[in-house]
């Protein structure tokens, strides 16, 4: 059996995970990130892509708030080109208290959000769709976040200092001698290939899987509460600020704008399965419903797609029944299991925000420096990812301008998110991947407005023709990528989204009869 050495082992290839990675490189040490699937394809890669001004938890978790203004603060510097800064909105509308507008205000002030109160008519005239009956609204310093972005810059920035990025590697047995974890065994899921990695320290940042690895290790009481929300994209930016009801968190009460498009979310329900990414039509109704209550109108807009994330909430009570998820703690928990548990080489890092990831894997990094009797200090607050090196934040108007220097030289493979050839080119040679659900993370090939339906097929023939895949694979990978855009879709088909579902079924089933493709 194949077998690795290293320092440093993280499992679990999402924004925590990469972020130890890229912390851990960083202060010199050898490091291994390994990930059953590929970076950011769980809870990290399903959010609705906030840049948390703490905002939301001043009132109800203050700990949370001052965590996430004090990560914004530093994200904006050495995360520039993955943040952009569009500004937050929290707006009374008429279906909320009006007195829990003073209590947000009070809860900004004592946990040092920046929070400036407008006129109504002056956040009407900074965003127009916005409910006309709004009687109060602040100014917060959110944003939104390009996830798949961010976490691939971090796995760059590692690799770029000497890490090992592992893709579709699944733990199977976590190996553990007396009271220390020495490593684990694990599986390449593509070629079933087995791997023993021995590592003098093993991180799980599995966020919302934390408990079952710890189980492996053989470690009781890791009590993670998945959290389940439901997302939904709408084709369009409704909205071109982070819109907020200024109440107490609770379903469909915040829009994002993200990239093209803009995103309400979420639902908070508890489940007992990590993967359970099952979506209910009275779960949807009521998010669009609510959505017309920030922005009326907005159900006569299309809706792009619907997906669910899982939010790792952990409580250290062990044992015990589990209460609503909304009111466990966002913020991050580290475990030291020689401390907790007598059992050396094992750290858990779960809980927390995608906007504070950072702060995460550097508390994290010190806790492991202190099991290995070093002193090496993070750098990780004042050194770029890669990329934000500039400190220029990412701004998607220029984005036609650049694209149309070169279309005369290089064919638009997507136009709703202008992709060139060259690009999907080079990112499937550089992978070695010519998996298209992989392409669309690193690229976000196929998340535009027609969901795939223009430029899939294009790409699935480009992937065939770089000799990387044949005509039975390049087949296998265009349906899987078809069956996976489908399941998003078809809790929100009404309106303009059913003619447009109509339109690639017409594409597909009629002009290239994918039901009968080369095998």
């Amino acid at each position: 059996m194949a077998a690795l050495t290293t320092e440093v082992l993280v499992i679990g290839g999402g924004a925590t995970g990469a972020g130890v990675a890229w912390d851990a490189a960083l202060r010199g040490f050898d490091v291994i990130l390994v990930d059953r699937h590929d970076l950011a394809q769980g809870t990290s890669g399903r959010f609705h892509g906030l840049l948390h001004s703490g905002g939301r938890y001043v009132v109800k978790d203050p700990k949370a708030a001052e965590e996430c203004i004090g990560e914004n603060r530093i994200l904006r510097q050495v995360a520039a080109d993955v943040i952009e800064d569009t500004g937050g909105l929290f707006v009374t509308t008429p279906f909320d208290d009006p007195g829990y507008a003073d209590r947000f205000k009070e809860g900004c002030r004592a946990t040092d959000v920046p929070c400036e109160e407008i006129e109504p008519a002056e956040a009407l005239r900074q965003e127009p769709r916005l409910n006309p009956g709004i009687s109060r609204a602040f100014r917060v310093p959110d944003g939104s976040m390009d996830i798949w972005k961010t976490v691939w810059s971090l796995a760059r920035g590692a690799r770029e200092h000497g890490a090992r990025i592992l893709p579709y590697h699944e733990v199977t047995a976590v190996h553990r001698n007396d009271g220390e974890v020495t490593g684990v065994r694990l599986v390449d899921t593509r070629s079933g290939n087995e791997l023993d990695i021995e590592a003098g320290v093993t991180v799980s940042a599995t966020g919302a899987w934390a408990g079952q690895l710890a189980d492996m290790a053989g470690i009781e009481g890791v009590h993670v509460m998945p959290g389940k929300g439901i997302m939904i994209a709408m084709n369009h930016r409704l909205v071109n600020s982070v819109v907020n009801r200024c109440q107490m968190p609770t379903d469909g009460d915040i829009i994002v704008p993200i990239r093209t498009v803009s995103v309400i979310g979420t639902t908070d329900v508890h489940t007992d399965d990590p993967d359970d990414h099952s979506v209910l039509q009275n779960e949807v109704d009521a998010m669009l419903d609510d959505g017309e209550k920030l922005v009326p109108g907005f159900k006569q807009s299309r809706a792009l797609r619907v997906w669910t994330g899982v939010r790792p909430l952990f409580e250290d009570r062990k044992g015990g029944d589990s209460g609503p998820t909304r009111d466990v703690t966002r913020a991050h928990a580290l475990l030291d299991h020689r401390e907790r548990d007598g059992v050396s080489g094992f750290l858990t890092i779960t809980g927390g925000k995608l906007t504070t990831y950072r702060l995460m894997a550097q508390d994290t990094v010190d806790a492991l420096c202190r099991q290995l009797g070093e002193d090496r200090p993070c750098t990780t607050d004042t050194e770029p990812i890669p990329g934000s090196e500039s400190g220029e934040h990412l701004n998607v108007n220029g984005r036609l301008q650049r694209r149309e220097e070169t279309l005369q030289d290089d064919q638009l493979v997507c136009e709703c998110e202008l992709i060139p050839r060259s690009r999907l080119e080079d990112t499937a040679r550089r992978r070695g991947s010519f998996d298209l659900d992989d392409m669309r993370r690193q690229l976000r090939l196929g998340m535009g407005p027609c969901q795939g339906g223009f430029c899939i097929y294009r790409a699935a023939g480009i992937l065939h023709a770089l000799d990387g895949i044949d005509s039975a694979e390049a087949s296998s990978v265009l349906m899987s990528f078809l069956r996976e855009r489908w399941k998003g879709v078809w809790p929100i088909l009404y309106g303009d989204q059913v003619r447009q579902a109509r339109l690639d079924d017409w594409i597909f089933q009629g002009v290239l009869d994918v039901g009968h493709l080369p095998s």
